[in-house]
């Protein structure tokens, strides 16, 4: 297995000049003040501090854009995270968080240097689907209570715990913050019409988050709201510094900390390979988890978490004109400024137009129409999707990936096992009457087709129940097997073994591919008997007439 770092960035500048300098840079300006407001936003959602988001997109961003296997990528925090993320500061804390997240960074680095990035297209559609919009739903129970303006101290991580701390918390409802949530979510909503209006064209030259949260800051200030807002956010660099440590929690932050790197390399990868489609590109699916591993493992020493490709900047990226990974480190320079620049400013940023930004972005994430389509599925594929969706939503990503795939594989072995069939081979009239005893066939053969497994070797069952020497030849095409793994072996010498205790032979007809070469490699063609090994069921069956003859034939002792 050969380990190979080359970050895409390289590729890029063979043939970089200052026309797609300047695309890059603009691009990268717009991405940058795209992701402002998303940043805090999701932050926020997440239980962790604005700043931590901003942080994450300045130094994830950069590092995911500077090592990254992927032209057009833009890195940093995403709605996808914020169960998971919520769940471990509710449970653990903040700094067991970005220990969390330094320790998805060592498995996202790992699943890199060990070419595993191809594995990750192994994950079935129906699960990424069906934990894709329970995130969605999750995402948005997480912002009931700022947009509501609930006076909730800490809402509970667990699904029944949010139902029930919300439902006897309604009567709490703010009116001057549901307004403001309310009023900004109608502008999101609506915001690409009235940017197609004449009046309101200008609207086209801002996105729409950071619209939202310029123009709501400035009328609830001016109009001096009575509602929360994000608090000051310093107006520096923060020092590097380590996560401080706890042993006796660590052993419960490998789970989180497995299905954030999951999460981080599907979210990352599947937004790679959308960007290809749009730039006709090929990402290095190694080199961006690798890249997804550095961001991960820098950003906790700055105080940010968990970060990945978003797919929605990635797009605008792409848009706007980027098309090498300058444009994300531009990006992440933006970030850097405004933050060194403009940090003052946010402290008067509300809390409501930041959930309202966070409930679009859920809404958006919700595919209906999957829901929509299911009826011309199969029932496995149903069952695969609304399982993972509902574990997702009630027991969180974790164990709603655990059981995706679990179901995904099991389902998959059974419809595999079903495809798998033993069937009876008619022989010959002059076969049948010529050797026969009390009525009986002394040869018969039976036709395998698919694959003799684990899930399948019980196929060979009624073959066992023949009775002792009946027939005495029995010929087992494998013409159209085209798999055999050592459980399948394992069924194959029981029947070789019974019909040699019955003084009945095996023989084996159109072996060919893996199968022979398993049968090979194991021995059992050499238990077996060269001799008992034909090319075809037709050289099978007149080797097996000729020993009954010569038998006939040969005097009695």
């Amino acid at each position: 297995m050969k380990f190979a770092f080359h970050p895409k960035i390289l590729d890029c500048l063979a043939d970089y000049d200052r026309t797609q300098f300047g695309k890059d840079v603009a691009s990268g300006v717009t991405v940058g003040v795209l992701a402002l407001p998303l940043a805090m936003a999701f932050a926020i959602a997440s239980g962790a501090p604005a700043v931590a988001g901003v942080w994450t997109g300045i130094i994830a961003g950069f590092l995911i854009s500077l090592f990254g296997g992927s032209r057009v990528q833009i890195g940093g925090p995403t709605g996808a995270f914020i169960p998971i993320v919520y769940g471990i500061v509710a449970a653990h804390g903040l700094d067991n968080l970005l220990i969390a997240t330094m320790l998805a960074g060592f498995f996202l680095l790992a699943m890199g240097i060990f070419r595993m990035g191809q594995l990750i297209r192994f994950i079935p559609v129906s699960v990424v689907i069906g934990f894709t919009n329970g995130i969605a739903v999750v995402i948005f129970m997480s912002q009931i209570k700022d947009f509501l303006g609930l006076d909730i101290a800490k809402l509970p991580s667990g699904f029944f715990g949010q139902i029930d701390t919300l439902a006897h918390s309604l009567h709490l409802i703010d009116p001057p913050t549901l307004a403001v949530s309310c009023a900004a979510f109608l502008f999101l909503v609506f915001y690409n019409r009235m940017a197609q209006t004449r009046v309101l064209g200008f609207l086209r030259r801002a996105p729409g988050p950071l619209a939202v949260l310029v123009v709501g800051t400035g009328l609830t200030a001016l109009l001096d709201a009575p509602v929360k807002t994000i608090g000051v956010i310093p107006q520096e660099i923060p020092s590097l510094a380590l996560p401080r440590l706890s042993l006796d929690t660590l052993s419960q932050l490998i789970s989180p900390a497995i299905a954030i790197a999951l999460l981080g390399a599907i979210e990352s990868l599947l937004s790679a390979r959308v960007a290809d489609a749009s730039i006709e590109d090929t990402h290095d699916p190694n080199q961006e988890l690798i890249a997804q591993g550095v961001a991960n493992l820098a950003a906790p020493l700055f105080g940010g978490f968990a970060a990945t490709g978003a797919i929605a900047r990635t797009a605008t990226n792409i848009r706007s004109g980027g098309r090498t990974p300058i444009a994300g480190m531009v990006h992440a320079l933006v970030l850097l400024a405004i933050v060194l620049i403009l940090a003052p400013l946010a402290r008067h940023i509300p809390l409501a137009i930041l959930s309202a930004i966070v409930v679009v972005v859920s809404l958006n994430m919700f595919d209906v129409h999957a829901f929509k389509r299911l009826r011309h599925f199969s029932n496995n594929y149903r069952i695969i999707l609304l399982s993972t969706f509902v574990m997702t939503v009630v027991f969180g990503l974790t164990v709603a990936i655990e059981l995706g795939m679990v179901l995904s594989c099991l389902l998959f072995i059974y419809h595999i096992s079903e495809l798998t069939r033993i069937e009876s081979v008619p022989l010959a009239r002059t076969s049948e009457t010529r050797y026969t005893a009390s009525g009986k066939p002394r040869i018969a053969a039976w036709r395998i087709y698919g694959s003799l497994f684990f899930g399948a070797a019980n196929k060979l069952e009624p073959l066992l129940e023949i009775s002792s020497g009946e027939p005495e030849i029995l010929i087992l095409d494998a013409q159209t097997l085209i798999q055999l793994d050592s459980t399948g072996l394992d069924a194959l010498e029981n029947l070789h073994g019974k019909l040699a205790r019955g003084n009945a032979v095996l023989l084996l007809s159109g072996l060919h591919g893996q199968p022979a070469a398993m049968l090979k490699k194991t021995g059992f063609i050499e238990r077996l008997g060269a001799e008992n090994l034909f090319p075809n069921i037709i050289a099978a069956l007149r080797a097996a007439e000729k020993r009954l003859e010569a038998a006939a034939m040969a005097p009695e002792t």
